[in-house]
C-alpha cells in the first residue's frame, strides 16, 4: 500500500545521517553539549520563577506579571512544531545552533530590561529559541543514536530533569539574595556558550540542501491555534470566567485554526506536521501518553509543594528540595529501564507498567489528609515518580522510532508538543478543581462570609503558608482542611485520566527497534511497521 513510507521508518534505506556509524567517543562528546542545553531549557523557567517577587519589586508593573510567564511559554509551545520541521528541511545542527543563539541573545537582553514590558517582550524572544533546544536534542539524539541503542543515554537525560527541578529554585534563591535578579538571566550565557563550543567542534552532520518551501499557511495556523489553547489554560479560570466571551472565543479560534490547519496540511507538498504520521498506531498512542504524562507531571509539580508547606509545614526556601522524592523514583526508574531496552530490544511491557504505576500513585496521593506525615507523602511521590520514570524517555523512543529519520524533527517536536500542551492543560484543570474544592470546604467550616474574604483572609486559593500563619488558629485548621481535600480531588481526577494512558499502552504494539544489537529483528522491521500502521 502506498501508506506504507509514511507510517514507520524503512530500516534498508538509510540517510546522510545514518550511513557512517558514530564511536562511543563521539557520541559522549556530543551529549556533553546536549546535556547543557537541555539543562539550559529546563532550569530557566523554575530559576526566574523564585526571582519574580524581586524583579516586580525592582520593575513595577505587578499587574502585568503573569505575561513574563506566559509570553515565554507561548512562544515555546507556538515555535516548537516549526523548529522541529526547520530541522528536517534545512539540517538539525544549523537550526539547533540558530535556537541557542536566540535564546542567549533573549537571556541578555532580558537581563537588560528596564521595565516591564521590556522584560516581556525579550522573554518571548528567549522562548522562541527555547522552543528549538529541547525539540533540538532530541532530534540530534534520535539522528545520533539508533533507537535500540538510546537507552543507554537516556539516564542522562533523566538526571538533568531531576537536577534541574531541585537545583532551580535553589540556584534562583541564592542568585536573588546574593547577587542581583539580573543575574538569573545571566547565568544562561556561560552555559550556553559552552554548549555553543561543544555542538559546534564535536557535532559532525551533513548539510542538508531542501528545495521544498516552507508551508508557511500552515505554520500560522497552528500557531495560532497552539496560542489560543495555552492562553485559554492560563487565562481560565483565573484572569477570566471560564464561561467568560474571552474564552469561549478563543475555544472557537482554536477549534477554527486547527481544523483549517488539518485540511491545509493535506494538500501541501512539504507539510508543517504531515497527519499521515498518525496513520501509525503507536505514534498515536504514545502522543495520547505522552498528554497524560505531562497533564500529571505538571499537576503534581505544582500543588504537591503547596500541600508540603501548608499542610506539612515544609519551608518554602528550598522548594526544589519538596519535590525529591518523585524525581529520585522517575530517576532510578528510567535508568534501569534505559538499560534494559538497549539490552532487550523489548519496550511495551514499559508503558503498560508504567501508566499503572502512576495511576496508583495518583490515588496514594489523593489519599493524604491533614495528619498525613512527611514519609508517608516521600513514599507515595517516589511511586509517582517511577511511573513517571517508565514512560519519560520510552514515549519519545517509540515516537522517533515510528518515523523515517527524515522526519526526525517532526516526531520529536510532536512528543514533546503534546506534553507541554498536556501540561498546559493539566495546571489549569487542576487548578480549578483545587480552588473550588478549597472554597467549598471553607465555607463548610466557617460560613460564606469566612470563606469569601472575611476577617482578613485573602481569597481561599490564593493564600500563602505566610499569610496562613497571621490568621486565628481556627481558620488555620480549617484551611489544612480544604487543602488536603482539594489535593485529594485533584489526585483522584488525574488517576482517573491516567486510565487513559494505560488503555493506549495496552493497545501498543512491539515493533523492532533499529539498530545495534537488534539482530535478526531488523529484518522484519518493516512488515512490523505496517502491521502497526493504522
Amino acid at each position: 500500500m502506498s501508506e506504507s513510507k509514511t507510517t514507520g521508518p524503512v530500516p534498508e534505506e538509510k540517510t546522510a545521517e545514518e550511513e557512517q556509524p558514530r564511536s562511543p567517543r563521539e557520541i559522549r562528546l556530543v551529549m556533553v553539549g546536549l546535556v547543557v542545553t537541555m539543562l539550559l531549557a529546563m532550569l530557566d523557567n523554575l530559576i526566574v520563577g523564585t526571582a519574580m517577587p524581586t524583579i516586580v519589586g525592582d520593575l513595577g508593573g505587578a499587574e502585568h506579571l503573569s505575561w513574563v510567564v506566559t509570553s515565554y511559554t507561548l512562544a515555546t509551545a507556538a515555535s516548537t512544531p516549526i523548529w522541529g520541521k526547520l530541522g528536517d528541511l534545512y539540517g538539525r545542527k544549523g537550526t539547533f545552533l540558530t535556537s541557542i543563539v536566540i535564546f542567549l541573545v533573549g537571556s541578555a537582553l532580558s537581563g537588560l530590561s528596564q521595565n516591564m514590558n521590556e522584560l516581556i517582550g525579550f522573554r518571548a524572544l528567549q522562548g522562541l529559541g527555547a522552543g528549538g533546544l529541547m525539540v533540538g536534542v532530541m532530534s540530534i539524539m534520535g539522528a545520533l543514536v539508533p533507537p535500540r541503542d538510546r537507552g543507554k543515554y537516556q539516564g542522562m537525560f533523566a538526571a538533568v530533569m531531576a537536577l534541574a527541578t531541585i537545583g532551580g529554585p535553589l540556584v534562583g534563591g541564592f542568585i536573588t539574595d546574593h547577587l542581583s535578579w539580573h543575574w538569573t538571566f545571566y547565568i544562561n550565557l556561560p552555559l550556553g556558550v559552552i554548549a555553543l563550543a561543544v555542538v559546534v567542534v564535536t557535532l559532525k552532520l551533513p548539510k542538508v540542501r531542501n528545495k521544498a518551501r516552507i508551508d508557511y499557511l500552515g505554520a500560522i495556523l497552528l500557531t495560532t491555534g497552539i496560542t489560543s489553547l495555552v492562553l485559554i489554560t492560563t487565562w481560565g479560570g483565573q484572569q477570566y470566567d471560564w464561561g467568560s466571551k474571552q474564552i469561549l472565543g478563543l475555544a472557537a479560534l482554536a477549534a477554527a485554526t486547527l481544523i483549517a490547519f488539518c485540511y491545509v496540511e493535506q494538500r501541501v507538498q512539504e507539510p508543517m506536521l504531515p497527519l499521515s504520521l498518525f496513520k501509525n498506531l503507536n505514534f498515536t498512542l504514545v502522543s495520547v501518553i505522552g498528554f497524560i504524562v505531562g497533564f500529571v507531571m505538571f499537576g503534581a509539580t505544582v500543588f504537591l509543594p503547596l500541600y508540603q508547606q501548608v499542610v506539612q509545614g515544609a519551608s518554602a526556601t528550598n522548594s526544589g528540595l519538596l519535590l525529591m522524592p518523585m524525581m529520585f523514583g522517575m530517576l532510578v526508574v528510567s535508568l534501569v529501564v534505559g538499560q534494559a531496552v538497549t539490552k532487550t530490544g523489548k519496550y511495551r511491557i514499559y508503558p503498560i507498567i508504567g501508566t499503572i504505576v502512576m495511576a496508583v500513585g495518583m490515588v496514594l496521593l489523593s489519599t493524604m489528609g491533614t495528619t498525613t506525615s512527611s514519609f508517608t507523602s516521600a513514599c507515595w511521590m517516589v511511586v509517582l515518580g517511577a511511573g513517571m520514570g517508565f514512560l519519560m524517555q520510552i514515549t519519545m523512543l517509540v515516537a522517533q522510532n515510528s518515523v523515517e529519520l527524515k522526519d526526525m524533527g517532526v516526531a520529536s517536536s510532536t512528543a514533546t508538543l503534546f506534553r507541554t500542551i498536556g501540561g498546559s492543560f493539566g495546571v489549569a484543570l487542576f487548578g480549578a478543581l483545587f480552588n473550588n474544592r478549597v472554597t467549598d470546604t471553607m465555607k463548610e467550616r466557617l460560613g460564606d462570609h469566612a470563606a469569601a474574604g472575611g476577617g482578613g483572609m485573602k481569597d481561599p486559593g490564593q493564600m500563602s503558608p505566610a499569610d496562613l500563619r497571621k490568621l486565628p488558629e481556627n481558620i488555620q485548621d480549617a484551611y489544612h482542611h480544604a487543602v488536603s481535600n482539594g489535593m485529594h480531588t485533584v489526585f483522584l481526577w488525574g488517576a482517573g485520566v491516567a486510565v487513559v494512558a494505560i488503555a493506549a499502552a495496552v493497545f501498543m504494539r512491539e515493533v523492532p527497534l533499529r539498530g545495534a544489537g537488534a539482530g535478526k529483528a531488523d529484518k522484519s522491521a518493516e512488515a512490523s511497521l505496517e502491521a502497526a500502521a493504522v
